[in-house]
């Protein structure tokens, strides 16, 4: 059985800045349930038919906790019987979200669900939920230590041997692709104004992020981000994270300290929603369908090196799709930092022209469980813009994991 991608939708990604940020003050159920309210407007779907709402969320607590998918079906008027579900895969979150509608639908269990994804940062940020990325759990970091994110994703850099000026590149690149995506519209399919429940006012109409004015000289002189990070003491002998990392990989001599906040995903708000439906249910109400979903991954990966999880999820997705790399038509590869996507694109032997073409969260922002779902619509808007046929989307999380979808255009 088949599982259709009808239509996909999400918010603009707003800046996280705590009480100053555009969707800073909006609750997150309500960002979500903007988010859905959207989906029936565009299909003319009867919402009473919708077997499930699967979201992905990061943070669980306060106010994006107690079930956020729920409350946020309920928030956005809808009839009671309809249930929802929160999961945290970390950065995954959302095209997990993804993987489980389509399974449910493909299994024939279901036949309408709604996956999003949503994280509202300005007022949880990494980390927010005191669990950091292995609960503070000293026996297992005897057997892995899992060093923060960017200490990973430097010591892939410093594996693979990137430069200082290479990440610097992709991270202007990310730039001047979004910006150039924002001034052409290629988000307008997929994006809708986030607007106050209660007033009716427009929060926000486009991605706040991106930074026109960004050049190679001013990203040349930001400082690396993580240097401080890596000399922190943290290991049960006196261990600094950076000989901690080193533990695991000594053939690394020392951590070079790379990224910048230029080459490094931004903090972001934000929501999205994708609408997937079983062929049974196309057919019997008319719809038109936008994809087909051909396959789902998931993986494991170091714990310690954390972030190389893409290709391998990629690597899967393709195999279960009957495809190979050169196949694909777009490629999603989330920029959590520069070197994931330089990486991934190393290890799949891809050409760039094909990945992230209109920019990626170096410039557009990464709300954590939201950009699973975002980049979906992403992907399924610039296909249809190109007359393409093939697109993959994936993810690295924290932990070592990895997600991936292959979506066809219909």
């Amino acid at each position: 059985m088949d599982a259709y991608i009808v239509d996909a939708v999400r918010t603009p990604r707003a800046r996280a800045k705590p009480g100053k940020g555009a969707l800073s003050g909006l609750h997150p159920q309500e960002l979500m349930a903007q988010a859905l309210k959207q989906l029936p407007l565009r299909t003319g779907i009867d919402v009473a038919d919708v077997d499930d709402v699967v979201v992905g969320v990061v943070s669980q607590i306060e106010a994006q906790g107690a079930n956020l998918a729920r409350n946020a079906v309920l928030a956005a008027g809808w009839p009671i019987g309809i249930p929802g579900f929160s999961l945290n895969r970390f950065c995954g979150s959302g095209l997990q979200a993804l993987s489980l509608a389509a399974m449910g639908v493909a299994s024939g269990a279901q036949h309408l669900v709604i996956a999003g994804g949503v994280e509202q940062m300005s007022r949880y940020g990494l980390n927010a939920d005191g669990g950091g990325t292995d609960g503070g759990n000293v026996d297992l970091r005897e057997r892995f230590f899992q060093v923060p994110q960017g200490i990973s994703a430097d010591l892939i850099a410093t594996l693979e041997g990137f430069t200082r000026q290479e990440l610097d590149a992709w991270g202007l690149r990310s730039q001047q692709l979004a910006v150039q995506a924002q001034r052409e519209g290629r988000f307008a399919r997929s994006l809708f104004p986030v607007k106050n429940p209660r007033t009716g006012e427009v929060l926000l109409a486009a991605d706040d992020h991106p930074r026109a004015d960004t050049t190679a000289e001013k990203l040349a002189a930001l400082a690396p981000s993580f240097i401080q990070l890596g000399a922190r003491v943290e290991g049960p002998q006196g261990e600094t994270l950076d000989e901690l990392a080193l533990r695991a990989y000594p053939r690394a001599g020392a951590v070079r300290h790379l990224h910048t906040a230029g080459t490094a995903s931004g903090i972001a708000d934000g929501a999205g929603a994708v609408l997937v439906a079983s062929r049974e249910y196309v057919r019997a109400h008319g719809l038109k369908v936008r994809a087909r979903v051909r396959s789902v991954s998931a993986v494991g990966s170091d714990p310690v090196l954390m972030l190389t999880g893409p290709a391998l999820a990629a690597r899967k997705a393709l195999d279960a799709a009957g495809l190979k790399a050169r196949d694909i038509d777009l490629w999603e590869i989330n920029e959590a930092f520069a070197a994931v996507v330089l990486q991934t694109a190393r290890a799949l032997e891809l050409d760039l022209d094909r990945v992230n073409v209109n920019g990626g969260a170096i410039a557009l922002g990464h709300p954590l469980g939201a950009t699973g779902s975002i980049l979906v619509g992403t992907a399924l808007d610039e296909l249809e813009r190109r007359g393409q046929s093939l697109a993959l989307v994936t993810l690295c999380t924290s932990g070592g994991q990895a997600v991936a979808a292959v979506l066809e255009r219909h």
